[in-house]
């Protein structure tokens, strides 16, 4: 999405496209919890556009990554409509992650539409992309010690109330799943003794 401004008073004038102010907020999503959704909300209130980035797309099935980058993309998309987020200014890109620090910046852009802000409290994502050029702005933390996806999935596993840190529509979806089942079996082990 580029803004034109055409000066149509001169006969040969150039056109000059402008880049929309448009952030970049990272994250897993295993799964996407209330402090997710106030992280977008406050980021969509810094710029026109926001692109999300799920992270780790590649990996599922595991006790950290239980869900599929397709299944974290319905939960973000699900929890952003029931919030009634304005979608329009909106992009959801999931990207597999880079084991090589000084590539992944560049692996983001390879797969995003051009951005010119990161929202982000992570130490080695604002570092990375420091480096790279970009504005960095960090996210209010909202409730930090309550609204962590690992706090959510340990819960989960604990048989312990885990629905009240996720947005409804995610929890339905988690449950719609088998979800919770998933992650208590990726938690077993075969191991004796």
């Amino acid at each position: 999405m580029f803004t034109q401004i055409i000066n149509a008073g001169e006969p040969h004038s150039k056109q000059v496209t402008t880049m929309v102010n448009r952030g970049l907020y990272v994250g897993r999503f295993q799964p996407f919890h209330l402090g997710h959704l106030d992280a977008i909300k406050f980021a969509l209130k810094e710029v026109d556009e926001l692109v999300i980035v799920i992270g780790s797309a590649q990996y599922s099935h595991n006790a950290n990554n239980p869900f599929t980058a397709g299944e974290r993309l319905v939960m973000v998309r699900q929890a952003l409509l029931e919030a009634k987020v304005d979608y329009s200014k909106l992009w959801i890109v999931p990207v597999p992650d880079v084991h090589l620090h000084m590539l992944w910046v560049s692996a983001v852009e390879g797969y995003t539409p051009k951005f010119n802000l990161l929202f982000s409290n992570e130490p080695l994502t604002k570092r990375l992309f420091m480096e790279g050029g970009y504005e960095v702005k960090n996210i209010p933390l909202f409730e930090r010690k309550v609204y962590m996806s690992t706090i959510v999935r340990e819960k989960m596993v604990k048989n312990d109330s885990w629905t009240e840190l996720v947005p409804k529509s995610v929890a339905d979806f988690i449950l719609e799943i088998d979800g919770v089942n998933r992650l208590r079996d990726l938690t077993r082990t075969d191991r004796v003794g």
